[in-house]
């Protein structure tokens, strides 16, 4: 199959049913609905099923129970839509269900606007809802990369048994691009059998620790649950899920774009804020002035490796953090930096997307 031009959300779509996932439970909201359109009509064709749920509240607990059964499901929405479903995550997450959450990111906070922003990022990386636990999160950049994280996220979903979430924006939701889903490594679910539930009745299972992974004995009925009244019991497996964030890193992603080497200047950008800083990187070296991009494809875990041993060159004098918010991912650039270099923060919000040209502007006051 050739590259064919899909609009973002719609390619979303296409990527997840072509991940095995023919479970999608969601509710409409801009500037992601075209994902549930397009769903609406493709679902039946494969045989899978989607269910617009009452609300974003109902959406996340279907997702809930679907997980529980061991299928791979899924859904998406937008900012205040996630927040909404940010109780059922803290569950799914406690319950270590693999499921893959889609946020298309609009203007904030509040109802804000339909426009494109990153002023979620607090939120996806850092506090996805109450209790101590994280989401696996990856940032695409463009369409195509997008269809590739929905394929890549059910895969981690089920190794991490825990939730994923696509952190994407309104630009990449709406833009069309050119996609090759022939070039994705498609993957077959995972055999949950041994914890998914199943409806059999039976004794209720035994929880066997084995190291940092968690199994059950070989009761028929399977439990899923999240409520722990003994103190210890609930210590022991909030330290099990600790375990298990950590084990994560292995799953760092980054890139570095432009000459690092030489540069004196470091941009660090993900998402569509990277697209616009790679076209500024170009422009600045036909100046003759020298920067680099270092953007995070994973926000959890984040490389801040990756990002110490490139704020660590000697050359680099200074970092630049380029966001659409006002100013989310710059205090963890901060704290992964240990302040090593002095760091400044661009930002737009409301909706509207740095250009280019702003971005070299900005850079070239740095350099004076």
């Amino acid at each position: 199959m050739a590259k064919k031009l899909m609009k973002g959300n719609e390619a979303i779509g296409e990527a997840a049913i072509r991940a095995g996932a023919m479970h999608y439970f969601a509710y409409p909201i801009t500037p992601q609905t075209e994902v549930a359109e397009y769903l609406a009509r493709r679902m039946p064709e494969v045989g899978g099923v989607f269910l617009q749920a009452e609300s974003e509240l109902g959406a996340a607990n279907m997702i809930f129970g679907g997980a529980s059964s061991g299928k791979r499901v899924f859904t998406s929405s937008s900012s205040p839509g996630i927040s909404l479903m940010s109780e059922a995550l803290s569950y799914i997450a406690c319950a270590e269900l693999p499921c893959v959450f889609i946020n298309v990111c609009r203007a904030g906070p509040g109802l804000g606007g339909i426009l494109p922003s990153q002023g979620d990022y607090f939120q996806a990386a850092h506090a996805s809802g109450h209790g101590d636990f994280h989401l696996l999160v990856l940032a695409p950049a463009t369409v195509q990369e997008a269809v590739e994280h929905i394929m890549v996220a059910f895969d981690l979903a089920d190794k991490y048994r825990n939730p994923v979430m696509i952190f994407a924006d309104g630009l990449i939701g709406q833009m069309m691009e050119p996609v090759d889903f022939d070039a994705i490594k498609t993957s077959e679910p995972a055999d949950h059998s041994d914890w998914a539930v199943t409806g059999a009745k039976g004794r209720p299972p035994r929880s066997i620790s084995t190291g940092s992974k968690r199994t059950h004995s070989t009761d028929d009925r399977h439990l899923v649950k999240t409520l722990y009244l003994n103190p210890a019991d609930n210590e022991k497996h909030n330290i099990h899920l600790a375990e298990k964030y950590e084990s994560m890193k292995a799953e760092v992603r980054h890139e570095i774009i432009g000459d690092i080497d030489k540069a004196t200047i470091l941009i660090t950008a993900f998402g569509t804020s990277a697209r616009v800083c790679k076209t500024a990187v170009d422009q600045l070296a036909e100046e003759g002035i020298h920067t680099a991009l270092f953007r995070p494809i994973t926000l959890f875990p984040f490389p801040e490796d990756g990002l110490r041993e490139a704020a660590e060159k000697k050359n680099v004098q200074q970092i630049l953090s380029v966001e659409m918010n006002n100013g989310q991912m710059v205090e963890d650039v901060k704290k992964y930096t240990r302040m090593a270099k002095p760091i400044h923060f661009f930002g737009r919000q409301g909706g509207i997307v740095p250009s280019p040209e702003e971005v070299v502007e900005v850079v070239k006051k740095l350099v004076k």
